[in-house]
């Protein structure tokens, strides 16, 4: 990867709609070498999607919480199924699985606090090999979707 492919990827990163012949201006190539760089961030796996990003105000979706998961057990077949399950909570929109304790940590939106708690107990609350869940609200988002740095 060289400075080329880094100024598309900051380009496509500030707006992923940009037309092949947007994007080669912006970055100073012809058409054909840009889409061709392109294609080859794609394959390559540098680009992995385009997606619009919603606002989750705007569909309802106004109340946040960070969830931290222990696990009580972390055995190969209990970690698959409770990721296998987390994958099914369309309200869970990021998990990452740490070192150390916690084990896991999730994003997750819901309408409101009645709401949040109804997933929490009937949903989160029950699954496998989960040994206890602490919440931490979401106050405001200070640094949210930033770009990767070049």
């Amino acid at each position: 990867m060289d400075d080329v492919d880094r100024r598309i990827l900051a380009e496509l990163q500030q707006d992923g709609r940009l037309t092949v012949t947007e994007l080669a201006a912006r970055v100073r190539l012809s058409v054909s070498p840009c889409h061709r760089r392109l294609r080859e961030l794609e394959r390559a796996g540098a680009i992995s999607g385009y997606r619009a990003v919603v606002d989750p105000a705007a569909v309802g979706l106004n109340f946040e919480a960070l969830v931290f998961v222990s696990m009580r057990q972390e055995d190969r077949d209990t970690v698959v199924e409770f990721e296998g399950a987390l994958a099914d909570i369309p309200h869970v929109v990021e998990a990452q699985r740490l070192f150390g304790e916690p084990d896991y940590l999730l994003r997750v939106v819901a309408a409101d606090l009645a709401a949040y708690q109804r997933l929490y107990d009937e949903r989160l609350a029950t699954l496998p090999g989960v040994q206890r869940l602490t919440s931490t609200l979401v106050m405001k988002h200070v640094v949210d979707d930033r770009p990767l740095p070049a």
